[in-house]
């Protein structure tokens, strides 16, 4: 099982399962010489972390991250980062029943069938436990973009949970709005209504899906590679990779096949591109959603075991994570393009 890297001058690897000793992450090709901010750590892997609130799962983590190497009197090396963070609140034995009785809608039996020898335990490798680390990666990628594009900003957020979508006027709000202020990250005055359709589900073995969407300021004009590292393909990438993702669009999405020509391309700076023409950024706000299916844990899974009813609360940061991650490699990848 090789591919467990994510990245190409800027590369992150991770290892661990869900109820292995911990997560490990290594990330290459970090310049030397940023300041380490390690609050911004804490603050990122703190919103990504379970048992948060009465619609996440009930598993605790502290989630604490250990710097083992790549990082000296608070500055990056160049080398090497090496981080660890050590699982603590493993229920090792909720799982017991299923080793040989695969759940329906979760990876168990592919993945036996693929290596024959898995860990079941709480997914295994397959596990969402596994997003701490593309967080680690995503707040070192936030560093970076902080010195070569400081003026960028980036914001994701629960745009649709459930049959429950953000209007128009709220999304107007969003660079205003304090996305974590809401438990749910559904910034809208129906953030009630979620909360009351998520705590239900959790009672009743129920889940839902829904969409997070990405928006990106001030990004610097032509980030990406115009051919197989569009900006948009290796977003793409990025979200899909993550567990539970069943769709990408950017833009007007798939609502662009619908129009007419005419009527699409009626403005060059329309935000029917998504902030995106030829593969490349074009300095206008970037606009990106990737969809989430209903969480597989359900019925008397569900109600027996520590699941969130909806993985999109908990995916936002995530997304926005690797978000980072996708525009630091390519504003290093455009430094390169003009040597």
């Amino acid at each position: 099982m090789s591919p467990n890297s994510f990245g190409n001058i800027l590369k992150f690897t991770t290892a661990g399962e869900s109820h292995s000793e911990g997560y490990s992450i290594i990330l290459e090709g970090v310049p030397a010489g940023l300041q380490f901010d390690l609050d911004l750590l804490h603050q990122n892997l703190a919103r990504r972390k379970p048992g948060q609130s009465s619609v996440t799962t009930s598993r605790t983590e502290s989630d604490q991250p250990q710097i083992l190497s790549g990082v000296f009197e608070g500055q990056t090396l160049g080398t090497p980062i090496a981080i660890v963070v050590f699982n603590k609140n493993q229920k090792s034995q909720d799982y017991d029943q299923i080793k040989n009785s695969p759940r329906i809608g979760h990876a168990d039996d592919t993945w036996k069938a693929k290596f024959q020898h898995v860990d079941h335990r709480g997914g295994g490798r397959s596990s969402g436990r596994e997003t701490l680390a593309r967080v680690i990666a995503g707040s070192v990628a936030q560093l970076i973009c902080r010195k070569l594009a400081p003026q960028m900003k980036v914001k994701s957020f629960a745009s649709q949970v459930g049959p429950v979508k953000l209007g128009s006027d709220d999304i107007k709000k969003i660079w205003s709005q304090n996305i974590d202020s809401f438990i749910t990250r559904f910034p809208s005055s129906q953030e009630a209504q979620v909360i009351q359709l998520l705590e239900k589900a959790r009672t009743d073995g129920e889940s839902y899906g829904g969409l997070v969407e990405t928006r990106v300021q001030s990004a610097p004009i032509g980030l990406g590679q115009p051919l197989f590292r569009k900006l948009k393909s290796d977003l793409a990438l990025a979200s899909m990779s993550l567990g539970a993702t069943t769709g990408f669009e950017f833009g007007d999405g798939f609502q662009a096949v619908d129009q007419k020509g005419t009527d699409f391309h009626s403005s060059a700076t329309s935000s029917v591109y998504g902030g995106l023409r030829g593969g490349l950024s074009t300095g206008e706000e970037i606009i990106y959603r990737v969809a989430f299916k209903p969480t597989s844990s359900i019925k008397d899974v569900a109600q027996k075991g520590r699941h969130d009813p909806c993985i999109v609360t908990r995916a936002v940061p995530v997304v926005e994570a690797m978000t980072w991650f996708v525009l630091a490699e390519h504003l290093l990848w455009q430094r390169l393009d003009k040597i």
